[in-house]
């Protein structure tokens, strides 16, 4: 018989948050499905994203996200109806709500909440820009719902986890987020999220860009650096996220298709290739090197990709298509970071050489 003290020898809390993680995405599948939720896989990666190795983090994530996704689902409900039809306006919309969640998930201790009130306002406004037909409300419902189930479904796992194998291999507090009151290159940081979020609306007012709620994701997610890395220009620091992202989802994408065309239609099968890929994720995003973010992107393509809006009607195109927003999210954002990255740099390029000349 295996002793504990040879089986703790064998097993890291690595391991144990790898497999937390997998169950968690499991459940929220699944109580996606049993709720009736059009997205199950937005429910699936809120799981992922949320699970932390503490209970008390778990929960608190848990919350930020719930709050940050009903203030943003409600301010779309309130201020969409008043731009209808006026894609400037919309725009303008954008702008504003980006810039200041961008600002706040930089500079505050609720950073998360922050991030998720402007990331849901984005989702539930572009999709309805995209598709005006959809009810703006069921709209805002199932999203709170895919929250919630994402939510609910870590937090359970994580009590589950704490009770017994966090036991054994407990978890390391993380990090507190850096405070400020003010804070200039983060102020214009956010702006640069803002224009990048707002011509989201321009480009389909006049491109029909499909999948615009995946751009805009892509965006803000990136553009999530420590305040104390911004600098002058953020464009380097972005651009290696923006590098890690294209490669996560590149790599998970052909993880994920690979599952699909060897199994199919299968349910058991697409759920099995699922929690591989999840653990693969994770397991990349816990490693002690600089790409961890590359983990974060394998496991959001192969959720995509390998979680559909329904088990009994599998389709390659709705993945195409998402994976497709995120690339042009991040098509869209680089110009912007460049160009500014230029305007900011012309001056002491200018100084030198004026120096250099006397």
């Amino acid at each position: 018989m295996l002793k504990l003290s040879s089986l703790t020898r064998h097993i890291s809390v690595r391991h144990i948050d790898e497999m937390e993680c997998a169950a968690a995405v499991a459940l929220a599948i699944f109580l996606a499905h049993f709720l009736g939720t059009s997205h199950m896989d937005w429910a699936a990666f809120a799981s992922y994203m949320v699970m932390r190795g503490r209970v008390e983090e778990t929960l608190t994530r848990s919350i930020l996200r719930i709050i940050g996704t009903m203030v943003g689902g409600g301010a779309a409900l309130l201020l969409m109806p008043i731009a209808a039809g006026h894609w400037i306006a919309h725009a303008i919309l954008m702008f504003m709500i980006g810039t200041i969640s961008i600002y706040g998930a930089l500079t505050t201790k609720r950073s998360y909440a922050w991030l998720f009130f402007g990331l849901t306002f984005a989702m539930v406004a572009l999709d309805q820009i995209e598709q005006p037909h959809l009810a703006l409300k069921a709209f805002v419902h199932t999203r709170v719902l895919e929250t919630f189930a994402g939510t609910i479904s870590c937090v359970v796992i994580s009590v589950v986890s704490a009770l017994s194998f966090r036991r054994w291999w407990p978890a390391i507090r993380t990090a507190e987020p850096v405070v400020v009151l003010w804070h200039p290159h983060a102020a214009r940081h956010a702006l640069q999220a803002g224009v990048a979020l707002a011509s989201l609306i321009a480009l389909f007012h006049y491109f029909k860009l499909p999948e615009l709620s995946q751009s805009a994701i892509t965006i803000m997610a990136v553009m999530i650096i420590p305040v104390t890395g911004i600098g002058v220009s953020g464009f380097i620091p972005v651009s290696r996220r923006v590098l890690q992202r294209f490669v996560g989802c590149i790599l998970g994408a052909i993880y994920a298709f690979t599952i699909l065309l060897a199994v199919g239609d299968h349910t058991f099968g697409l759920l099995a290739g699922t929690l591989i890929g999840v653990i693969l994720g994770r397991h990349i995003e816990n490693g002690d090197h600089p790409r961890r973010y590359i983990g974060t992107q394998f496991t959001l393509a192969v959720l995509v990709v390998l979680v559909p809006e329904s088990y009994s009607h599998v389709t390659i195109e709705p993945a195409v298509e998402r994976l497709s927003g995120i690339l042009i999210g991040m098509a869209i954002l680089e110009p912007v970071l460049l160009i500014w990255h230029v305007l900011s740099t012309l001056p002491n390029h200018w100084l030198k050489r004026r120096d250099s000349s006397n």
